[in-house]
């Protein structure tokens, strides 16, 4: 293939080239803007230098000289991640992650947002690149609840201010509707709903209130539960749950007949 020589965007009518190869299922739109400026990425035998371009419809498009899959149907999986698993498609350090340990008949998936590595529960997973952005886009605000296990004797009286946000160490975090279920000796049971969930969001606030989380468990994250999932238990959600919870979004990403069959998504690099 030789480089590019214009990278002026196509016409209207096609889709970006990020959001095509996470429709494809190769990739989020994160990592398509790290294999083009790879140069990995080529549109009729032209590498792009940039994600700014759209491909229309008739255009090839290849990753390393191979051709993409045909969009799949948008499918989603609940995912219950047990403690100890690091939610990346590949650890530096060598620990073990989720993609390691789902089952083998998976298509090639990646997660909706993340948990860390100690927290455990519910995970969404897609073969659906731009559903996935979509779910965990700010913009979405879709509720993420919590039991959270802390150290210490809760005043419910600090908890009811969490609500109009909180500074935390010049961090400023969004409103967090926080109770408390049980206190247990030293210990107490919390329920925690939030609609931002950023990075080590909980754990940092607990920790400023003088609480250090000992346990996190992510029982629902939108309309989709943890139910009794067991650990590591992985199941797909119906497609008539798809269409109710999600609407539109779902009709525009997909549903498009399967016709390739990907493996699971094992590149990638830790946020």
């Amino acid at each position: 293939m030789v480089p590019s020589s214009s990278e002026s965007p196509s016409a209207p009518g096609g889709d970006r080239i990020a959001k095509v190869l996470a429709r494809a299922g190769v990739c989020s739109r994160r990592e398509a803007e790290r294999m083009i400026a790879a140069g990995r990425v080529a549109i009729d035998g032209t590498l792009l230098e940039t994600p700014a371009r759209t491909v229309q419809p008739g255009e090839r498009v290849t990753v390393d000289g191979q051709p993409i899959p045909e969009a799949e149907e948008t499918r989603v999986w609940r995912y219950h991640k047990p403690p100890g698993l690091v939610t990346t498609n590949r650890d530096p350090q060598g620990r073990p992650t989720v993609f390691e340990n789902l089952p083998a008949e998976l298509p090639r998936v990646m997660t909706v947002g993340r948990l860390d590595l100690n927290s455990e529960g519910l995970l969404l997973l897609t073969n659906d690149g731009a559903l996935a952005r979509h779910l965990e886009h700010p913009d979405t605000a879709w509720i993420r609840r919590y039991r959270v296990r802390v150290h210490g004797q809760i005043d419910p009286d600090r908890l009811g201010p969490l609500e109009r946000g909180v500074d935390v160490n010049g961090v400023r975090y969004g409103p967090i509707k926080a109770a408390l279920e049980r206190q247990q000796g030293a210990n107490a049971w919390l329920t925690v709903a939030l609609r931002e969930g950023r990075n080590r969001e909980i754990r940092h606030v607990m920790e400023f209130l003088g609480w250090p989380v000992t346990r996190l468990i992510r029982v629902g994250y939108g309309p989709f539960i943890l139910g009794p999932l067991p650990r590591q238990g992985v199941e797909e959600v119906a497609r008539r749950h798809l269409r109710d919870t999600l609407g539109a979004t779902w009709k525009t990403a997909g549903p498009k007949r399967p016709r390739h069959r990907a493996r699971r998504d094992t590149s990638g690099d830790p946020e």
